[in-house]
């Protein structure tokens, strides 16, 4: 039988980590509090074989029904604490597993601007450097100066230009985790940069939907020239998909790529959603949509939706 170090919980239920609530058990679960706690379990995982997944905020992730293999983590403690650093004041250093937006607020309340986009953004910081995170014209890779990250061979600091990154993603690797990473932003006005957090918590207010299950978007903004400037959701919805229902999920009546768990929603019933609406917008406009959400298990998406 497998050692467990302490700690480590045995079919641990991750739907309640998602903002979706779907998805079945970790068969192994673990919220590491240190660096030194993490790098033990990610030792302890490759020695055991075991794939690694790390869960944030869960706003951007689909749990496969039937659970997920080997050990899942959830970054706690001094892994999502946000301090001001830096002799001049203008760097903020964040665990991994701290929210974006409570960055954004902690970086308000400092005087500090350049972050702000993070309060539209529900989710950690590692999950956020993992996919080269931006929102309303704001871009990480714009104010991150460096990363910790931690894996079963070590600790290693990183630039951005060391990242890859690309829209959506970056180079970051399986059993490769963001516990630290620190921001460099500029001297501003309190009232002035909680005023731009108002007006983004607003704008996000109107167009999204909130209090309910569901996930952030569900599909990039395409970059095909065909799309002519239109939105993934603009797409969705000139395709009929507003409102679509399939078991339990549908795409919300607000914004159109946001998918809504109604009661009981399976995965499943959220991947065949997904399915259908994509070949909505294939089939109006030659357009293939890529999913933004990410699956943690095995999560039965077709084959062709991601491209390298």
């Amino acid at each position: 039988m497998l050692d467990v170090p302490p700690g480590v919980q045995r079919d641990f239920p991750l739907a309640r980590l998602t903002t979706i609530r779907t998805g079945g058990p970790a068969e192994y679960f673990a919220r590491p509090a240190s660096v030194a706690e993490l790098q033990h379990l990610l030792t302890w995982a490759a020695a055991a074989g075991l794939q690694v997944g790390v869960v944030g905020s869960g706003s951007n992730l689909l749990v496969a029904d039937i659970g997920v293999r080997g050990l899942v983590m959830k970054l706690d403690k001094e892994l999502s604490t946000i301090e001001l650093d830096g002799l001049a004041g203008d760097r903020l250093s964040c665990g991994g597993g701290a929210r974006l937006p409570a960055v954004a607020a902690a970086a308000a309340r400092s005087g500090l601007a350049g972050i702000e986009f993070g309060i539209s953004i529900p989710g950690t910081v590692g999950g956020a450097v993992r996919m080269n995170a931006n929102a309303y014209g704001g871009a990480l890779a714009d104010v991150l100066e460096w990363v910790e990250v931690v894996s079963a061979t070590g600790v290693e600091r990183r630039t951005p230009d060391r990242l890859g990154f690309q829209y959506r993603r970056s180079n970051l690797l399986d059993g490769e985790v963001v516990a630290y990473a620190r921001f460099r932003l500029r001297p501003a006005a309190e009232d002035q940069v909680k005023g731009t957090l108002a007006d983004l918590r607003e704008r996000r207010r109107q167009a999204q939907p909130s209090g309910i299950k569901t996930f952030g978007s569900t599909f990039k903004n395409p970059e095909d020239p065909r799309a002519d400037g239109r939105s993934a959701g603009q797409l969705l919805d000139a395709a009929g998909c507003r409102g679509l229902r399939i078991g339990e999920a549908c795409f919300s009546e607000k914004h159109a790529n946001f998918v809504e768990n109604l009661g009981s929603a399976t995965t499943a019933d959220v991947v065949a959603l997904m399915i259908a609406g994509r070949e909505r917008v294939r089939e109006r406009f030659e357009i293939e949509l890529e999913p933004e959400v990410q699956g943690l298990g095995p999560v039965d998406f077709p084959d062709d939706w991601w491209r390298e």
